[in-house]
């Protein structure tokens, strides 16, 4: 699996990243959401034990291992310009276009 983002995109999810490091997951919450799943993009401090990396540059993107199916080869990630939210899609679909960014990393106490 490819993910594929321009230069927009990564520079927005990299300011949103600061300098606290950490990795992008491309992940379907299905928690508390009475759905089938929202598709969410999370920033977190490492990969779970289940989770693969799919690339490491421009930033290290990973997927959990049983939802690796529900992806295409190829999926492009594209920042809105005036919301805080992205858009997923592959060239034989579109995912979503209201896809957040979540950071779920740990804060320094």
């Amino acid at each position: 699996m490819e993910v594929r983002m321009n230069a927009f995109t990564t520079e927005k999810i990299k300011q949103t990243m600061g300098d606290k490091g950490g990795i992008i997951k491309l992940f379907y919450d299905a928690e508390d959401c009475g759905c089938n799943g929202v598709l969410v993009l999370q920033v977190l401090d490492q990969p779970y034990p289940a989770d693969i990396r799919v690339q490491d540059e421009p930033l290290a993107i990973f997927i959990d291992r049983q939802q690796a199916p529900l992806f295409d080869d190829i999926m492009n990630v594209e920042a809105d310009p005036v919301f805080p939210v992205y858009k997923v899609a592959s060239d034989d679909s579109v995912f979503s276009t209201n896809v957040p960014l979540r950071d779920l990393r740990k804060q320094a106490v």
